[in-house]
């Protein structure tokens, strides 16, 4: 049969069509992760703004099951009720605070000392732990005994270029610190901005995410999108809980066992629970550092109570709160919080977990059956 000459120029034109919207989808993508590279500071930023905008959500929903009142009213009692908790934690407890962190960083320092000078009475070397000596004076030089002696000094007030330097650098080091300090408090309120706004008005936002996505996807986006924000919002839940159960364990436990600071142990202990698996580590790590202050005993006691921490967590608390949220694989999830720790920093470290279930909700859907019934359940 004659085939026209039509279908081979057609098949040509397919080709390079097919190609250009590879090369076209190849650049975008580049462009997509070049612009996720630089700017992966405020992509975190506001990413840790939309949890925080779930967190307060998910609190406004649970409160809804107690008392029927519209959504506004309800998250103005859950952030009224938040602000008075931390409120009184700061009134109540600010100076305890203030104290015991003073006393902690004293007291690890002091044990950083007695292990670098541990460290040396076996000959391990350590001198990679100086950070410099000031006091080093340079040798005498040999000089004959007819050389002429060094002019006296003139004055004993120092020059006018060595003043302007020494201002430089304080002017310089004070505006480092006032910047940073800044962008700090810049962050935690646009964090805190970003969580509020989400929280006033979840539908209009969801609304809007949904819109941007093609009509013929719609369905399919719906369905993520909800799955998505439900799981985020039952593992937000079973984390505040642990976290809480954490803090007071610990705080209570290292009380008994009587380490100076116990308070703000309990604390970073229970804020560093956010963080799994990396999170627990460093937690118990600054526990028993500071408590070798108090003796070996004390020392001892406290690692068993980390380690009872620790067990109360991952295989009491986790299992029984989240067991519903998330389901990632140990290893899995400790690989992810290190390559994004490496990459991005503490962000990626922090919101490592989140993240991997926001992507594990999107494989699991387009791995299972319900892809084509979306359009029906939707």
């Amino acid at each position: 049969m004659a085939v026209s000459a039509h279908e081979p120029r057609q098949a040509r034109t397919d080709l390079a069509w097919a190609i250009s919207v590879g090369g076209i989808g190849v650049v975008g993508f580049a462009a997509l992760l070049l612009f996720t590279w630089y700017y992966s500071a405020t992509l975190f930023l506001i990413f840790a703004g939309m949890l925080l905008g779930v967190a307060l959500n998910a609190l406004t929903t649970m409160l809804a099951r107690a008392v029927k009142l519209p959504h506004a009213l309800r998250l103005t009692i859950v952030c009224l009720v938040l602000a008075t908790m931390l409120s009184g934690v700061v009134f109540l407890g600010g100076t305890t605070i203030a104290q015991q962190a003073t006393a902690l960083s004293d007291t690890i320092k002091g044990q950083l000392v007695g292990v670098k000078a541990f460290l040396e009475r076996n000959g391990i070397d350590t001198s990679y732990f100086e950070l410099g000596n000031s006091s080093a004076t340079p040798p005498a030089s040999s000089t004959p005994a007819t050389a002429t002696p060094a002019p006296a000094p003139t004055h004993n007030l120092p020059s006018a270029g060595a003043i302007a330097s020494s201002g430089g650098a304080i002017v310089s080091q004070t505006f480092k610190l006032l910047l940073g300090t800044v962008s700090a408090v810049g962050n935690f309120f646009i964090v805190l901005f970003l969580g509020l706004t989400f929280a006033a008005q979840p539908s209009v936002y969801r609304k809007g995410l949904l819109f941007m996505a093609p009509a013929r996807h719609r369905a399919h986006a719906t369905v993520i999108v909800d799955r998505i924000s439900e799981t985020l919002e039952r593992w937000l839940i079973a984390q505040i809980i642990t976290m809480f159960v954490v803090f007071v364990v610990t705080w209570i436990g290292l009380t008994v066992i009587g380490v100076q600071g116990s308070f703000i142990l309990g604390i970073q202990a229970g804020l560093l629970t956010f963080i799994p698996t990396v999170g627990a580590l460093i937690g118990g790590l600054i526990v028993v550092l500071a408590s070798l202050a108090s003796g070996w005993v004390a020392a001892f006691s406290a690692f068993l109570l980390f380690l009872g921490v620790h067990v109360l967590e991952s295989y009491i608390l986790t299992p029984m709160l989240q067991r519903q949220a998330l389901e990632i694989p140990p290893a899995t999830l400790f690989a992810f919080q290190i390559l994004l720790g490496v990459v991005f920093g503490i962000w990626g470290l922090a919101l490592a977990l989140p993240l991997m279930a926001v992507v594990k909700v999107m494989i699991d859907y387009f791995k299972s059956d319900e892809t084509s019934a979306a359009p029906i359940a939707a």
